[in-house]
């Protein structure tokens, strides 16, 4: 009970204040909504401001759609560049390789540039590692990277690594034509 007593005369006073400031006059009335209406303007400008730069806005909304979207593509997944024109072309010498004892180092399936072999890994002491080639002739648009070194007798002869040594063999010695995609 004496909560609610309590609860009424405060509820008395706050509508005696409010009614206090309303008897004022006019002018000071006015004078006072000038005033909160400038501390508003300049304590609180972003608030009062609703201008939104919508460019911007779109720009930041867009990017955070990407991120959702590139959460859900598949590991590796890129976009399409494309490729710039051959830097040359130029015939050489060309023969295959295994990851066997015989054909490389103790670490047979790491190459000189330290990636594991696979279908796509170039050796030639010619170019530099990372440098990507097209063979045309023989594999259409797969395109080949320098990852490996061959033996220092060989300066103008690329090696193409393959899975499985009876391909090798019967790839054999040949000379191709390749075409040498500048580095970016």
């Amino acid at each position: 009970m004496a909560i609610l007593e309590m609860n009424s005369l405060m509820n008395k006073n706050i509508f005696t204040k409010s009614l206090t400031i309303l008897k004022k006059s006019p002018i000071e009335c006015a004078l006072i909504g000038i005033i909160t209406l400038t501390l508003t303007y300049v304590v609180l400008p972003n608030n009062v401001n609703a201008n939104v730069d919508v460019d911007r806005a779109n720009a930041s909304l867009a990017l955070e759609i990407e991120t959702v979207q590139n959460q859900f593509r598949s590991f590796g997944q890129l976009p399409e560049a494309g490729l710039r024109e051959p830097a040359y072309t130029i015939t050489v010498p060309a023969t295959a390789y295994n990851s066997l004892a015989g054909q490389t180092d103790d670490t047979p399936f790491i190459t000189a540039s330290g990636t594991t072999t696979r279908h796509g890994v170039l050796a030639a002491n010619f170019l530099p590692i990372g440098t990507r080639v097209k063979i045309p002739e023989i594999y259409g648009d797969d395109i080949f990277i320098v990852e490996d070194r061959m033996n220092a007798r060989y300066n103008k002869r690329v090696d193409i690594w393959m899975e499985n040594y009876d391909d090798a063999i019967q790839f054999g010695y040949k000379n191709i034509q390749i075409e040498v995609y500048p580095n970016k």
